[in-house]
Formats: C-alpha cells, structure tokens, sequence
C-alpha cells in the first residue's frame, strides 16, 4: 500500500512538474523570449515571375525570416486575387489593378512592357504606323486584351485595328509564339531583355511610351499578419526582376 501510494505520488509530482513547465513555457512565448512563432504563408505567383524570381528567392527569404515556411500556389491575375479574398491562399504577387478595398496592394517592383515582333514578320508585314495594324494578329492573355491596354491606353498612342486576335492565356506561351513569328504582344520588359538584346524580338513603334505598372504583394486589409506582408514585401524589392 505504501509502495502504491508511493508510486501516485511520484506521477502526480511528474505532472505538476509538466504543468509548470508548460506554463513557463507558455509565459516566455508570451513575452517573445522564445523568438517569433512558426508561421506558414502561401504565396500565389504567375508561373513565369515565380520560376525567375520568386523561387531563387526562398533561400534569402528563409534567412532573413526563419520562422516562416513560404508555400508557392501558382495561378492567373484573376484566380490570384480571388483566392486571396477567399482566403484560399494568404497573398499573391500581382501587377493586376486592384478595385477591391478589402485587398491591399503592396508595391514591390515597378514593370515596363514593350510591343514586339519578331523581325522575320516584320520584314514580311512591316508595322511602323499605327494603321499597319490591319494586317497583324495580336497576342494576348485573353480577348479582353490586358497586355495591349498598357499601349492603347497611353496618352499618346493612336487607336490599333488588328486583323485578328489570338488568346494564349499565359505570358510564357504568349511569347513563344511570337518569338516563332505569328503574331505581335505586349510583353514585360524584363521577361523579353534578352530577345531584345539578341535580336530575337523587336520593338514596335517605340516613339509611344507604353504604361508601366507594379507588381505588388496583395494581400487583405484585415489579415492580422500584415505587418509581416508588408515587411516581407519590402524584402522581395531588394531582389531585381529577372
């Protein structure tokens, strides 16, 4: 009996022991004596920004922000800014104009755009007036034209009329095909910099400065980590387009 009653009183001591470790435990987080609590974001990012930059960025990212595990969801403009409303994902790198005052837009990058062809069509079908836009095909991520509005919507350029228009639905592929010659786009400068430089691509009537944008971190205004958001998008313009 004594040896039993012994042996209840070991476990108990075992278990207020655990208890008060628990509690110190829990008052030293409390007071941030523990460093920063594990957090997990998942990040959305179009395909090509998220291969050529975001992605060689992690390491960096791990470094300066150990506590935080960054997952990468990659999607369109559109489907980014949804999912973050939903809640689906926790922020998303975007250059898409947001309208929606619950979504807070964090400017990392300025972006310019160029309107290009190959020179092989250009020699074939030359552009260098507005009005040579009848015999071209545009390029574009959908019949909405998004890229070709940072052209027709700067204040010096002329209305274009093209032939026809073919949808790719993603930058990447919308430069493929106008590499191979099918067709002219506007395409971010810092996607198409080594065409440009090799001569693969060309510009089209440059004399018209097209409008730039920005790529942002956004995320929603009421996410209680948007002190962190915005640090960690400060952090992101430290690290040059590529």
């Amino acid at each position: 009996h004594l040896a039993h009653q012994h042996h209840v009183e070991v476990l108990a001591q075992g278990a207020l022991e655990r208890a008060l470790e628990a509690a110190a435990h829990c008052a030293a987080a409390a007071r941030g004596e523990l460093g920063p609590a594990p957090q997990d974001l998942l990040v959305g990012t179009r395909h090509e920004l998220g291969l050529s930059w975001l992605l060689p960025m992690l390491p960096m990212l791990k470094e300066v922000y150990p506590q935080v595990t960054i997952h990468l969801y990659f999607g369109s403009g559109g489907d980014l800014e949804t999912r973050v409303r939903t809640q689906e994902i926790d922020c998303a790198i975007s250059s898409r104009r947001l309208n929606d005052p619950g979504l807070e837009g964090v400017r990392i990058h300025e972006e310019s755009y160029v309107l290009v062809a190959a020179p092989a069509l250009l020699e074939q079908l030359p552009f260098d007036a507005p009005a040579h836009a009848a015999q071209h095909v545009v390029i574009d991520v959908n019949r909405d034209l998004p890229l070709m509005h940072y052209y027709t919507d700067a204040p010096e350029a002329e209305p274009l009329a093209f032939r026809s228009v073919r949808v790719m639905g993603t930058i990447s592929a919308i430069r493929e095909v106008v590499v191979g010659g099918h067709g002219v786009a506007v395409l971010p400068e810092y996607l198409i910099r080594g065409d440009l430089e090799s001569g693969e691509l060309q510009a089209i009537l440059p004399q018209v400065a097209l409008l730039p944008d920005h790529f942002r971190l956004i995320h929603r205004r009421d996410d209680p980590r948007s002190v962190l958001l915005r640090d960690v998008a400060a952090t992101m313009a430290t690290q040059p387009l590529r």
